[in-house]
């Protein structure tokens, strides 16, 4: 059993936010060496100056995860030094929650354990990090570094002054071994200078690990920005509340820099200084998740180039979770991570399945006292999207369709029992209601009157999306329970709710749904879906959808539009092939597919041009194309 005799350690007992914990000890070579290791934050492991692993699962206290990292090919014949850096974020953010700070390691052999975490490891407080900064990059991704290259000491390669013994820490953590493969790091890409200013390309998007070697005439104070995009031939480093950059104090002479706990994502890199430099190496060391493309392209040169560039960016949003978007949140939402997934069963070989239950899994850890999903996992602020709580249980759906792993739907049943009994608590006169309070988002999507409004508490009223959607994953939790062996109770609430939405919030004049008497793709779609209606209604919302005559709904969300389509539209593979190109064919320059049509001019000029959600076309296209998937 892991971690025996090893102890929970510290430089302190201060807990500081935003500090950096530097720990070493030596080791001799052994056979078939290995680490087993978990921190709160994130590390990065040396081995006589050399990079081993970093990298820490996004988790929670009840739901520790813990790294398993061979040693023996850094191991050398003579004394090894052995050097952990550990960074203590403590600032709440949408993608990480804080506990107390802390690290814990063990190193084993063929032989048994080696050594131990505990109070005689020499850990500092590090100097070349500057510590408690707290400097938000944005509220989602949470905060940069400061690096000081006047304060290197060479602590990685050999003794240096201020170690001190470790101080033991009281966590009540449950440690479990990481449930999918690490990351690897890729080549370094360079960048190329454009013209004279200090704005560098990397050619296309790329996620990892600033890396940089410059020459410095004298001391000085250097910024690096980094984005998707240039405007005004400038890196957009300063929106609004949010900075996407990183500082450093150059030493005269040579500075040589990898931070292997922050990534970027970003194809142009900018630099401010106020010394003269030489940049003789700057670029990212990418970081990947190890999954391999089917075979499958479509036929058409447009339609494989959108595919391909839907592909890629189902790639870059593969961290130790799905992230949205690599470059302004990397967080994991149960809504966009749907999508992912179910595009991830058809892009990759052999599904990707072991990566989505991972994904799942780690929602079903979320412990909001409501028994709703927070907004992202693992999350340090108050608030939740309820609509995505029901995504979720339709996620676990597909999933099991797709594995037939009844084990997970075992281990997460009780979480969707619980999330399933709040939305029939909310239930008023057989109808959804919205949910009250600045902590619940009643968001739907990025459209005309379903974006809702955030940290402000809405008037308590029906609510026609929640209802449908509560209908949709319900519907969803019994053909889980049939497939899995389980009681299904909720038979009663879906005849129910499907009765009272047709009476009163289907409009038969028009033949449509009407969100404050307009008539949107969204909600009509979901009505198709949701079973409420009869063939001849469902067919009469959709010739109105492919008509043109409703608000269109965001690139997120076309895939509820494309799937009533298909469910009872007649022409519904030439009209949501045509749709597809009319809407990524602008996207494949880029590489990567966009948050929304608008791209980066999209909330307030920070659009995403690399977002997870977005790469629905994926699945339709192994749907209609893919003869051998289909077969």
């Amino acid at each position: 059993m892991a971690f025996e005799s090893a102890k929970w350690i510290w430089i302190d007992n201060e807990n500081a936010p935003d500090t950096y914990g530097e720990f070493c000890f030596t080791l001799k070579k052994g056979r078939g060496t290995y680490m087993n290791l978990s921190c709160d934050g994130d590390y990065t492991l040396f081995i006589n100056g050399e990079y081993v692993s970093s990298g820490q699962y996004g988790d929670y206290e009840h739901y520790k995860i813990y790294d398993t990292v061979s040693l023996d090919k850094y191991l050398t014949n003579e004394e090894n030094r052995v050097c952990i850096l550990v960074w203590h974020i403590g600032v709440d953010s949408s993608r990480y929650r804080p506990y107390k700070a802390g690290v814990i390691f063990e190193v084993c052999n063929e032989n048994g354990m080696v050594l131990s975490s505990d109070e005689s490891i020499l850990s500092r407080k590090s100097r070349a990090y500057k510590n408690g900064l707290c400097k938000q990059i944005t509220s989602q991704l949470g905060i940069g570094y400061s690096y000081d290259f006047t304060k290197e000491d060479g602590w990685l390669f050999h003794t240096s002054d201020g170690f001190s013994p470790s101080h033991v820490v009281e966590k009540s953590a449950k440690l479990y071994p990481r449930p999918i493969k690490k990351h690897y790091l890729d080549a370094f890409k360079a960048t190329t200078q454009i013209g004279t200013s200090r704005v560098y390309d990397l050619g296309r998007e790329y996620v990892g690990f600033l890396c940089f070697e410059i020459e410095a005439e004298d001391e000085g104070e250097i910024n690096i920005a980094y984005g998707e995009c240039l405007e005004g031939g400038r890196v957009k480093r300063k929106l609004g509340d949010r900075d996407f950059s990183v500082d450093c104090k150059l030493k005269k002479g040579k500075n040589a820099h990898t931070s292997y706990m922050l990534r970027f994502a970003c194809r142009y890199l900018e630099i401010d200084t106020d010394v003269k430099i030489c940049v003789l190496k700057l670029g990212i060391i990418p970081q990947k998740y190890d999954v391999k493309r089917t075979s499958f392209k479509p036929s058409s040169e447009l339609d494989a180039k959108i595919y391909d560039t839907c592909v890629n960016t189902l790639e870059l949003c593969m961290m130790e979770h799905y992230v949205d978007c690599p470059w302004r949140e990397q967080c994991l939402y149960a809504f966009d991570s749907r999508n992912q997934m179910l595009t991830g069963y058809y892009a990759f070989e052999g599904g990707n399945y072991e990566y989505a239950r991972a994904n799942l899994l780690l929602m079903s850890k979320d412990d909001r006292c409501d028994n709703l999903l927070s907004i992202c996992f693992p999350c340090g602020i108050d608030l939740t999207i309820p609509s995505f709580s029901l995504y979720y249980v339709i996620s676990l759906y597909e999933y099991l369709i797709h594995t037939g792993d009844k084990e997970l739907v075992l281990a997460v049943n009780s979480k969707v029992k619980g999330l399933l009994d709040v939305f029939c608590a909310n239930i008023e006169g057989s109808l959804q209601m919205n949910f009250e309070g600045a902590q619940y988002w009643n968001f739907f999507d990025w459209s005309d009157r379903l974006d809702g409004a955030i940290f402000s508490s809405e008037k308590k009223k029906v609510d026609i999306m929640l209802s449908l959607l509560t209908v949709i994953a319900l519907k969803a939790y019994k053909e889980i329970c049939k497939i899995s062996e389980l009681e299904f109770s909720y038979q009663i609430v879906i005849d129910e709710l499907s009765q009272e939405f047709k009476k009163k919030l289907y409009d038969e004049k028009s033949g449509l749904v009407l969100l404050n008497g307009k008539a949107l793709e969204l909600p009509n779609a979901l009505a198709v879906l949701s079973g409420i209606l009869n063939k001849d209604e469902e067919q009469k919302i959709c010739k109105a959808i492919m008509s043109g005559k409703l608000g269109e709904c965001s690139l997120s969300m076309k895939c509820f539009v494309y799937d009533a389509l298909i469910k009872s539209g007649e022409g519904a593979k030439e009209y949501i092939i045509s749709k597809i190109r009319e809407n990524y064919e602008r996207m494949v320059e880029t590489g990567t597919v966009w948050e929304t049509l608008n791209g980066t001019h999209e909330f307030d000029n920070a659009g995403s041009l690399c977002h997870g959600w977005s790469a629905v076309p994926v699945y339709y296209y192994n749907l209609f194309y893919n003869i051998d998937r289909n077969k």
